[in-house]
């Protein structure tokens, strides 16, 4: 599921998309209007199954996360931290799985 938010800080729109066990599995950097954080959860719905759409990376702190990618190269969510490299694998799997047919719910 995907869930869409309104920071009280900075007043910007954010989504994260959370697993059937309700852990947070990618997450959205800011957006100014919610219809901009729409059509985010639109592009990781669309680039989640695709090939070559994650990037995998290391923490300074040697943990290991990934980001989902536009076609372009821009960052439409990044995961969280994991303890190991077959944990990201799975939090990728997840993703491919769970974000094309997830619901929306707006708690903004």
């Amino acid at each position: 599921m995907f869930e869409i938010f309104r920071s009280p800080k900075n007043k910007q729109f954010y989504f994260r998309l959370k697993a059937r066990n309700h852990q947070v599995i990618l997450a959205s950097e800011g957006y100014k209007t919610k219809a901009s954080c729409r059509n985010g959860i639109k592009s990781v719905q669309k680039n989640a199954a695709k090939v070559g759409s994650f990037e995998l990376k290391v923490a300074k702190n040697g943990k290991f996360y990934f980001s989902l990618d536009a076609r372009n190269g821009e960052v439409i969510g990044s995961s969280q931290m994991y303890a190991s490299k077959s944990g990201r694998k799975r939090g990728i799997a997840s993703v491919t799985r769970v974000a094309p047919g997830a619901e929306v719910r707006d708690l903004s």
